[in-house]
C-alpha cells in the first residue's frame, strides 16, 4: 500500500524557517516527481515546488521562488520542502504528492498518489 506522508508543521513567527518532510512508504520516491502543494482556507489548491525523478530538476512558482527549495533524500526515501522567509500568506495546509517517472510540473491532475497534509501557521 503506498502512503505519503507529510510532516514538519508548524505555527511560527514571519521571518522564520520550516523544513517539510514527505516520507514515503510502497514506493520508491526516487523514481517519483514530487510535486509539494498548498491550500490555504477559502482559496484553490495551488501548486507551489517540485522535483523530478532522475535528474533532480526542481521548480518554485513565483510566489515562492528565492524561498522555497524542494530536496530528496533517497536513502531515507524521503523529500524536503524548506521554507525561509516564511509570510502570513504562506499559512496553509501543505501536501506532497507523487507520480512516477515524470518531469518536475504542478499539474495536480498529474499526481497519482497523496499525503493527507500538514498544517503551517505563519504568524506574530
Amino acid at each position: 500500500q503506498v502512503q505519503l506522508v507529510e510532516s514538519g508543521g508548524a505555527l511560527v513567527q514571519p521571518g522564520g524557517s520550516l523544513k517539510l518532510s514527505c516520507a514515503a512508504s510502497g514506493l520508491t520516491l526516487e523514481y517519483y516527481a514530487i510535486g509539494w502543494f498548498r491550500q490555504a482556507p477559502g482559496k484553490e489548491r495551488e501548486g507551489v515546488a517540485c522535483i523530478s525523478s532522475s535528474v533532480d530538476s526542481t521548480y518554485a512558482a513565483n510566489s515562492v521562488r528565492g524561498r522555497f527549495t524542494v530536496s530528496r533524500d533517497n536513502a531515507k526515501n524521503t523529500v524536503y520542502l524548506q521554507m525561509n522567509s516564511l509570510q502570513p500568506e504562506d499559512t496553509a495546509v501543505y501536501y506532497c504528492a507523487a507520480v512516477y517517472f515524470s518531469d518536475c510540473a504542478l499539474r495536480e491532475y498529474e499526481y497519482d498518489y497523496w499525503g493527507q497534509g500538514t498544517q503551517v501557521t505563519v504568524s506574530s
